[in-house]
């Protein structure tokens, strides 16, 4: 009989969770910021809205590319360091935007975060994993992903609404300054972990159902990333006001911790349940845009129930990949960070050629039908997405 200590959390994991939260926070704040500023970096540096998306782009890219062969090569260093080595470089990143005297500048500048995010969430997802027990690892997951839908939520809003009130460049800079905070916070509260062993030697689930996990994940990412780069656009188009974008933001981020919430009441008994009901409302959400664009109650509507839904598809995509067991935890969380971000950064560029050359009603037709092919995905891929949750190490 299990012990009804496995169902619970520690109070010292509870608090390295935490600080996993934070850290996350300023992470996907330092990933998403660039959606929210894109019409003011465009103009300050004289590029159109969709090379300004490539921010997004040469970001993602560097992830898929890195995220792999750097977890491989760090894979017996001590995860605490590493972690906090990742958030270091983060705030690097996002200072030198701040100061850039350039375009190229704040793209070197991107990919300095870049190569920290190639490590951040393959080493974070692992670590939460691994501060609990085998039966709530799927809460876990949830609550480090918890940062960042507080990312979305308040950090993008936040920053977003720095640079309208001073600029773009002081909002980086109060980003760069939220990464030094969290690396002492995290420094000082986060449990160490053992190191999960080198990647060939934790080798136990068929390496297909892994695979069928990443696909779904990049798929996924692909469609709400082709178009929530450009979501400002939208938004703009729809007649809401530029200095308001923040605060419609926020309203976003906050459907998407609804989504992460209801995630985590079904991740660790119905995954496969969850995630079709999390994707189905993102891809109608998206689809009803294609009415309701033109008016602004309706298109915030839609865009909101459509991050209700995708709150809730990164928990679940990384916790298929992590249950998959074809890798050692570490780098079955590097392969689901490498598939979002190929997802990301293929979604960002589609996206914005598609918005170059047919406008905002053509990305929501991409958008909608990348999704609806991620539902395929999980109705076919049974191994990779099964009815009832197995432990994640």
């Amino acid at each position: 009989m299990a012990r009804a200590e496995d169902d619970r959390i520690e109070l010292k994991a509870a608090v390295g969770l935490g600080s996993l939260v934070l850290a996350t926070f300023v992470a996907i704040t330092t990933e998403i910021v660039p959606v929210g500023l894109l019409p003011q970096l465009s103009r300050a540096f004289s590029v159109s809205e969709a090379a300004t998306g490539l921010l997004v782009t040469v970001y993602a890219g560097l992830v898929a590319v890195l995220a792999i062969p750097l977890t491989r090569l760090t894979g017996r260093v001590a995860r605490k360091p590493l972690l906090l080595a990742t958030i270091v470089l983060y705030s690097v990143g996002n200072a030198m935007i701040a100061i850039a005297p350039s375009f190229a500048v704040v793209c070197v500048g991107r990919a300095v975060g870049g190569v920290a995010h190639a490590l951040f969430f393959s080493v974070l997802s692992a670590y939460a994993a691994a501060l609990v027990p085998p039966k709530v690892q799927g809460r876990a997951l949830a609550i480090a992903a918890s940062g960042a839908s507080l990312g979305y939520v308040l950090g993008v809003p936040l920053i977003t609404s720095i640079g309208a009130a001073l600029d773009w460049r002081a909002a980086f800079g109060a980003l760069a300054l939220g990464g030094v905070l969290s690396v002492l916070v995290t420094g000082a509260s986060l449990p160490r972990v053992a190191i999960a062993g080198a990647p060939d030697e934790e080798v136990r689930g068929p390496r297909s159902a892994l695979i069928g996990a990443a696909t779904v994940n990049a798929v996924a990412f692909f469609g709400h990333y082709a178009l929530y780069t450009y979501v400002s656009s939208v938004l703009l188009r729809s007649g809401v006001a530029e200095g308001a974008i923040g605060a419609a933001l926020f309203l976003f981020g906050a459907t998407g911790v609804i989504g992460l919430w209801l995630a985590g009441l079904v991740i660790d008994r119905w995954p496969r349940a969850g995630f079709l009901g999390a994707l189905v409302l993102a891809t109608v959400s998206i689809g009803g845009l294609l009415v309701l664009q033109s008016s602004t109650g309706g298109a915030v509507t839609a865009v909101s129930l459509w991050l209700v839904g995708f709150g809730a598809i990164p928990v679940f995509c990384t916790a298929a990949c992590l249950r998959a067991r074809s890798l050692s935890p570490d780098l079955s969380s590097a392969v689901n960070n490498s598939a979002s971000n190929v997802g990301i950064g293929l979604g960002a560029a589609a996206g914005g050629a598609v918005l170059a050359s047919s406008g905002i009603p053509a990305v929501v037709v991409l958008a909608a039908a990348a999704l609806a092919v991620a539902v395929l995905l999980v109705l076919l891929l049974r191994r990779g997405f099964p009815s009832r949750a197995e432990a994640v190490v």
